[in-house]
């Protein structure tokens, strides 16, 4: 596919853009689908391109973070099964029940969410960032299940509600969620990624120079989160949920 040096320069930028949001606080495929669509690409192949570019981003954010001591990597990756168990129910279900409905709910759930995280320090005890609480086995594998449910039909902002559920069930601290939200994130996208690139779906070299900007992105990101905590994965959760909150409401009057 060819585009100019401008539609290059943007399409990079946008990447680095959702790399840096989504390496603190998760949705960055908000800033960055549309950037591949913006640019002509099909749906698919949108889809894979972004996959493909999110990936290696992430992955850089998985290794900054597990540098960091911030990575509970069987936390992450029980959540990660969980995650792929749930999208799989959730495709599934997608084939049966409206997309509107889920939509329906996320103009319910999507605030809810957003209120409850703004006041949830006067409901919640303080996080030790330890995550020293029984059964968080279960529990992080019923984040992942949840989760995945609502990313294998709907999608936006799995992420940020990977961070969240950590953060109220298992109290872990903003970075440290976040952190392991990642891993979870990798874990579970790497499968879809294999089959997009398996089919071709994956438009090179466009991918490549947009995984250099996911890549700084999320480098810059997680390096920022890691040296000024809940200062700013806090802000950055609320823009995202309000941003998500926003393009449920496009879609539903679209």
């Amino acid at each position: 596919m060819d585009l100019s040096n401008l539609q290059l320069a943007i399409v990079v930028g946008l990447v680095f853009l959702a790399g840096f949001v989504d390496s603190i606080a998760g949705g960055g495929g908000l800033i960055s689908l549309p950037a591949y669509f913006a640019v002509g690409l099909p749906p698919h192949a949108a889809l894979a391109t972004n996959k493909f570019s999110s990936f290696c981003g992430t992955f850089t954010a998985v290794l900054r973070y597990f540098n960091a001591g911030k990575i509970r990597l069987k936390i992450g990756l029980i959540a990660a099964l969980g995650a792929l168990a749930g999208s799989a129910a959730g495709a599934k279900a997608a084939l049966f029940v409206h997309a509107s409905v889920i939509r329906t709910v996320m103009l319910v759930l999507a605030p809810t969410v957003l209120v409850f995280f703004i006041v949830h320090k006067k409901i919640l005890p303080p996080s030790d960032g330890k995550g020293g609480v029984a059964h968080e086995t279960v529990k992080a594998c019923l984040i992942g299940a949840v989760v995945g449910l609502y990313d294998g039909f709907f999608g936006p902002g799995t992420g940020t509600f990977l961070t969240i559920g950590f953060h109220f069930l298992l109290r872990f601290d903003l970075v440290t969620a976040s952190a392991n939200a990642r891993l979870s994130n990798l874990a579970s996208n790497a499968g879809a990624l294999a089959v997009f690139l398996v089919n071709a779906q994956v438009v090179f070299p466009l991918a490549l120079y947009a995984a250099a900007g996911g890549i700084a992105g999320n480098l810059i990101g997680s390096s920022l989160a890691i040296q000024r905590g809940e200062r700013i994965v806090r802000p950055l959760l609320i823009v995202v949920l309000v941003l998500l909150l926003a393009e449920v409401v496009r879609q539903q009057i679209g």
